[in-house]
């Protein structure tokens, strides 16, 4: 169900490892959709608050993760990237560039200077750039709403899609809420290792599926959502910034494992680090959301067609 990885870290490491990338479990990300689409402002759409909508959002939550059968194997392999990144390995290009294929060059030609690492997008993640990709979806998608709504035309097909495009973003914005999805550290401790966290592979799915599962309740993780909603400027930028945050949160979350935090009913700590972090997902996701909303009202410049 996972893609294969090479988890490297200035060594190329003689095996490959494989990741169960399914960042939160089906539970979290319906957690965190859920109170994304409950905490969404009063000037958005009421079509988008709905309780009919909030339940959708719920249910797609989990959806990319859907997409990872061996019976659909194309779709599983070229998608299966998209809901990590590697920033340790990422970061040797320097700057991420902004657009998919100006970062997927840019890894072919760090590879010439890093032989020992495996620098391909399936290998490194493409976290940011689908969802990037999906939230432009979603404004082009309120765009039209918005001028389906001005002309008096049906506009129960443009909601249906916008509200499937807000879910469909809610998976890689939670994925990117959990440490693990941002590090080649992303299912047991690779290197050098002094301070002797866990080699088992298995903290990945231990932390994000079975112990949220059963431990944690949306009702504890709604009062961490950020009060009022944000309308981001530039989007990119500030999601990357996010990412930066959770990866800053690898080492804390193999100290914890250290501790049992994640282990049956787990720690006070534990319990509070995992609900800080589906709050940060609902957050981040509302906040998109929202901006995508707003934003969707800017006029869209003049074509400027060339031969």
């Amino acid at each position: 169900m996972g893609v294969v990885r090479v988890a490297a870290a200035g060594v190329l490491l003689p095996v490959m490892l494989v990741q169960q990338s399914f960042g939160w479990g089906a539970d979290g990300h319906k957690m965190i959709n859920r109170l994304a689409g409950l905490a969404l402002p009063k000037d958005v759409p009421e079509f988008l608050r709905s309780p009919q909508a909030v339940d959708a959002l719920e249910y797609y939550g989990p959806e990319p993760d859907r997409w990872k059968e061996p019976t659909e194997p194309e779709l599983n392999a070229a998608q299966s990237p998209e809901h990590f990144i590697d920033l340790e390995n990422a970061d040797v290009i320097g700057t991420l560039p902004r657009k998919r294929y100006d970062y997927v060059r840019a890894l072919a030609f760090a590879q010439k200077a890093h032989p020992e690492l495996a620098l391909t997008p399936e290998k490194v993640g493409l976290q940011p750039y689908v969802t990037e990709e999906v939230w432009e979806r979603l404004k082009s998608a309120m765009r039209d709403y918005r001028k389906l709504k001005d002309e008096h035309k049906d506009t129960k097909p443009s909601e249906a899609e916008i509200v499937f495009l807000a879910g469909w973003l809610g998976h890689y914005v939670a994925d990117g809420s959990q440490p693990l999805h941002t590090t080649i550290q992303y299912n047991g401790w690779t290197g050098p290792n002094p301070n002797g966290y866990t080699t088992e592979h298995k903290i990945h799915a231990q932390f994000e599926s079975t112990f949220i599962t059963e431990n944690i309740k949306a009702t504890e993780v709604a009062p961490l959502i950020g009060a009022a909603p944000v309308v981001i400027g530039d989007i990119f930028t500030d999601y990357m910034a996010y990412l930066r945050h959770t990866n800053s949160l690898v080492e804390k979350t193999y100290q914890l494992e250290k501790t049992g935090a994640f282990v049956g009913a787990g720690t006070p700590s534990g319990r509070e680090f995992a609900k800080e972090r589906l709050a940060a997902g609902a957050t981040e996701l509302r906040d998109l959301i929202y901006s995508a909303w707003v934003k969707s009202a800017e006029p869209v410049p003049p074509h400027r067609w060339t031969d």
